[in-house]
């Protein structure tokens, strides 16, 4: 994992435009490391149990559309190419066209040589095929229903009607209202699917703009994080209805080989040694222990922490069922800085409000299992978060990812800026700049956790089985401080203390000390977006 990633982490109206523009396709800024020699990761296909997919992200541009309203985003539609042989298509793949081009979908084949690895499952015993033909296909929505509008073009958009025991994982975009060959798509035997779910907007275009209103989202599995087997196939799911409710009828893929065989072995990995052996592992907080500052001369130096010897803590483990791996770095500050609050143009740094010992902050790297290709980062702010598409990071020295640490309280951005944790131009500001202050995580860091390595022997630090606080619990008199902030203000741009309150983060009342890495939602379960 040093061998390439790592961040520098920084303290329409309705009118469709007939010349919408292709989306050039996105490159990392440097080539890909050469991966030591593994298992299965970075070998460019992933065995699911009966069936091995393979990412395509080569596509032939099928049908687009750009829409001239300045909030509205505009689509494009690919047909994957280059499928290799044996393999076949799913479905094909859709995205905003204000990107470069940046996505996948998966083909797939039939494993009928040999049993999955690791599957305990009666489905590999069943004497039906993995993969079938649609035995029909149901037109969505087209370009003909756009009434009243320059076409460039025409888009029909086909769901395949899968045969009794199998299910669609995604649609088909034709140029003809034809109905599109059988032999176009494959769909998969139920068994080897989990639901999925609609996560982002693709294209929405709404009743008033079109005859008939057409809805495109993203999809993702439902079940996510360390321990779900959902695959998603980077499809999307498209429908003519404007209910939101409306059931996704199109499915993920299911991991079933539970060997994880595509995950990085330590040789691509790290050792490292143990720290924290003085403290109580295990349990869980009960409130019997915490960590607190040292209350001799040693207190300010431990407030100010050490960037030179810095290091992140790595926790390395599979997502979207073991076809990406999920590379987490955990930063531990010893101390949260006081806040600043935002009044309208008003700027006011409190004392102690918002000071804090000890905080937990992270970030999270998803690669690709595939090729070994960084595919997006999760930048964690506080009590939630966003992940960012590789697109749409900034770089520096090749591959590495720039990520932004707020002032005093330590959410990772980006890109630099204020950001307001609050409403309608009041609450706290999380300021990200660049500056001389920096850890280069491709470098300074240990690998703490990779529970998937189970089998060959990795130790995981006695700190991290310490389940209480790394901190007390802080209460803060905040009322009476923002009273006082409040009565020295102009009385033009004067607010009630009431109006403040109800914007600001319940944070700036009180805040109980943090909890390690293992005590947090996401060490199993997938980043809260």
């Amino acid at each position: 994992m040093s061998g390439g990633y790592g961040c520098r982490l920084f303290c329409w109206n309705g009118v469709y435009d007939a010349l919408a523009p292709e989306s050039e396709p996105y490159s990392l800024p440097a080539p890909l490391p050469q991966w030591p020699k593994g298992k299965g990761f970075a070998t460019g296909i992933i065995s699911l149990g009966e069936i091995e997919v393979v990412k395509i992200n080569d596509f032939e541009s099928v049908w687009s559309c750009r829409l001239l309203s300045k909030k509205a985003k505009g689509a494009a539609f690919y047909k994957p190419v280059r499928i290799p042989d044996g393999f076949f298509c799913l479905g094909h793949y859709g995205q905003t066209n204000h990107q470069p081009l940046h996505g996948f979908v998966l083909a797939a084949r039939e494993l009928r040589a040999q049993k999955a690895k690791g599957d305990n499952s009666s489905s590999t015993k069943s004497q039906s095929s993995a993969l079938a033909e649609p035995v029909d296909y149901t037109l969505v929505w087209c370009t003909d229903e756009w009434g009243g509008e320059r076409h460039h073009g025409c888009g029909y958009f086909w769901l395949p009607i899968p045969p009794e025991g199998y299910r669609a994982v995604g649609y088909i975009v034709s140029e003809k209202p034809d109905k599109p060959s059988l032999k176009e798509v494959r769909c998969v035997r139920a068994d080897l699917t989990e639901t999925c779910e609609k996560h982002g907007t693709i294209l929405d275009l709404e009743s008033r703009s079109v005859e008939s209103p057409f809805q495109v989202s993203k999809m993702r599995p439902c079940d996510r994080g360390m321990l779900g087997k959902g695959v998603s196939v980077g499809t999307f799911f498209c429908t003519s209805y404007l209910n939101s409710t409306k059931e996704v009828d199109i499915a993920c893929l299911k991991n079933l080989d539970s060997t994880l065989h595509a995950m990085p072995t330590l040789e691509q990995g790290m050792p490292i040694d143990s720290e924290g052996s003085v403290l109580p592992g295990g349990g869980s907080n009960d409130g019997e222990y915490w960590i607190n500052l040292p209350s001799d001369d040693s207190r300010d130096t431990v407030i100010c922490g050490n960037l030179e010897s810095a290091e992140l803590y790595v926790h390395v483990k599979p997502a979207l069922g073991g076809t990406f791996t999920d590379i987490v770095m955990w930063v531990f500050c010893p101390f949260n800085g006081p806040a600043t609050i935002k009044l309208g143009m008003v700027n006011i740094s409190l004392n102690r409000i918002g000071q804090h010992v000890g905080d937990w902050e992270h970030f999270t790297l998803r690669v690709s299992n595939f090729t070994g290709e960084l595919w997006s980062i999760y930048f964690s702010q506080h009590s939630g978060g966003e992940w960012v598409d590789v697109n749409d990071l900034e770089f520096i020295e090749g591959n590495k990812a720039v990520v932004y640490s707020s002032k005093s309280g330590h959410a990772s951005f980006p890109h630099p800026g204020c950001y307001l944790q609050g409403m309608l131009g009041i609450g706290v500001r999380n300021d990200a700049a660049r500056s001389k202050f920096f850890v280069d995580s491709s470098v300074n860091y240990k690998i703490i956790a990779a529970e998937y390595l189970a089998d060959e022997n990795f130790t995981e630090p006695p700190w991290l089985q310490f389940m209480r606080e790394w901190g007390p619990t802080i209460k803060y008199d905040s009322r009476s401080e923002i009273e006082k902030i409040v009565s020295h203000l102009p009385f033009f741009i004067r607010f009630s203390v009431e109006t403040i309150f109800e914007k600001l983060p319940n944070e700036l009342y009180g805040e109980e000390g943090p909890t390690g890495p293992k005590e947090k939602n996401n060490w199993i379960g997938d980043e809260r977006s």
